[in-house]
C-alpha cells in the first residue's frame, strides 16, 4: 500500500470508542471494552499507538488490521483451542466470551530474540543460560534458532507491575495455575504456534515468536482470548532474506513498526517530556507497515473504503443492536 493511496484517510482514524448506550465501560490503552449483562464483552480496537506507557497518536486502519488479522487466525486455529469469538459486527470490533483471565501470560520462541527485560535474547546476554525452566548452550548467536520452540511464561500483573520470569515449577508451587491447567496450556501454545509456523512459512515469513493470552470460562475451560499472530502480538521476519543477515550479524527484515516510538525517544524524553508533533508522514508510513503487514500474513487483500464517514459512527451503527441489552 503506497502513500499516495493512503493519504486521503489520513483523517479516517478511530481516536477512542466511547459509546454512552453500552454499559460497563473499560477504556485499555488501544481498546474499549463494554460488558454486557449476558456474560459477553465487546472489544473495540482503536487505532491508537500505545508507547512509553502513554499514547501517542493514532494510526489509520491500525485497528482494523488488528482485528481482521487476529479473525484470520483464531478461524483457522480454532480446530487446536476454543477461542473467545462470539461475531464480529464491524471490522474493529469483536463480540467475545467473558473470561477470567489466567495469572500467566505465555510466549512462545523459536529463536535467540527479543528486546525487553523478560526476553531470552537479553537474559542470555546478560550471561544466564538457565531461564524458563530451560537450559540454552553457550555460544548462541543474536537471533539464532533454537534446538526447539520452548514456553517462556511470565507472570501477569493486572495491577501496573511489571512482569516476572517463570518457570513451571514456580507457576505450580505459586497455585498460578494448576498441573492440569499448565499441561492444557502448555500443549495448546506450542499447537497453535506450530501452525502459526507452518501457514507463515507458506507466506515466505517466519514467525519467531509470539504471545498468548488465555483464559477461563464459567465452565472452567481454558479458552484463548485477545489477539492472536498478530504484528503487535508476534515477530515475524522475512524468510527469503533470514539466513544471509543472520549470517552478516545483521538483524532479520522484519515489519517494523517501530518508526514513530524511534522518532519519539530521539527528539525528547518519552516518559517525562511533553510529545512533539507527530509528522503526518510518518503515522502514514506506519499505516502503510500495518497493511503490509495484513496482507503479507493472511494472504487477503486489504480494501481501502470509499466515501465513508467518520469510523465511530459507522462503529456506532454497527453496535446499536446492543444499546438495549
Amino acid at each position: 500500500m503506497n502513500l499516495e493511496a493512503l493519504r486521503p484517510h489520513a483523517h479516517r482514524v478511530l481516536r477512542d470508542a466511547a459509546i454512552p448506550e453500552l454499559p460497563n465501560h473499560y477504556s485499555g490503552k488501544v481498546r474499549e471494552n463494554y460488558d454486557l449483562p449476558d456474560g459477553s464483552r465487546i472489544l473495540i480496537s482503536t487505532d491508537r499507538l500505545s508507547a512509553f506507557d502513554r499514547i501517542l497518536c493514532a494510526i489509520p486502519f491500525k485497528g482494523q488490521v488488528l482485528t481482521q488479522t487476529a479473525r484470520f487466525w483464531f478461524e483457522q486455529t480454532a480446530d487446536i483451542c476454543p477461542n473467545h469469538v462470539i461475531s464480529y459486527p464491524d471490522p474493529n470490533v469483536v463480540i467475545g466470551k467473558r473470561l477470567d483471565i489466567l495469572p500467566v501470560e505465555i510466549v512462545v520462541r523459536d529463536y535467540l530474540a527479543g528486546t525487553t527485560g523478560t526476553s531470552i535474547l537479553t537474559l542470555y546476554k546478560a550471561g544466564q543460560r538457565e531461564m524458563y525452566g530451560v537450559t540454552l548452550p553457550d555460544g548462541m548467536r543474536d537471533n539464532q534458532r533454537l534446538p526447539h520452540p520452548i514456553i517462556t511464561p511470565t507472570s501477569k500483573e493486572f495491577d501496573g507491575g511489571h512482569d516476572a520470569p517463570l518457570t513451571p515449577a514456580e507457576i505450580l508451587e505459586r497455585g498460578l495455575l494448576t498441573k492440569a491447567q499448565w499441561e492444557q496450556l502448555s500443549a495448546y501454545a506450542l499447537a497453535l504456534f506450530a501452525r502459526g509456523q507452518k501457514m507463515a512459512a507458506e507466506r515466505g515469513l517466519i514467525l519467531a515468536d509470539t504471545k498468548y493470552e488465555f483464559g477461563t470460562d464459567a465452565e472452567g475451560r481454558i479458552i484463548l482470548a485477545d489477539e492472536v499472530h498478530t504484528p503487535d502480538s508476534s515477530r515475524y521476519w522475512r524468510a527469503a532474506s533470514f539466513q544471509a543477515r543472520f549470517e552478516a550479524g545483521a538483524k532479520p527484515e522484519s515489519f517494523d513498526k517501530d518508526f514513530v516510538r524511534s522518532w519519539v525517544a530521539a527528539r525528547c524524553d518519552p516518559y517525562k517530556d511533553e510529545i512533539p508533533e507527530i509528522p503526518q508522514e510518518l503515522i502514514l508510513g506506519t499505516a502503510a507497515v500495518y497493511i503490509e503487514a495484513y496482507e503479507t500474513i493472511t494472504g487477503q487483500r486489504f480494501t481501502l473504503p470509499e466515501g465513508e464517514g467518520p469510523v465511530l459512527d459507522r462503529v456506532r451503527a454497527n453496535l446499536r443492536p446492543w444499546f438495549t441489552r
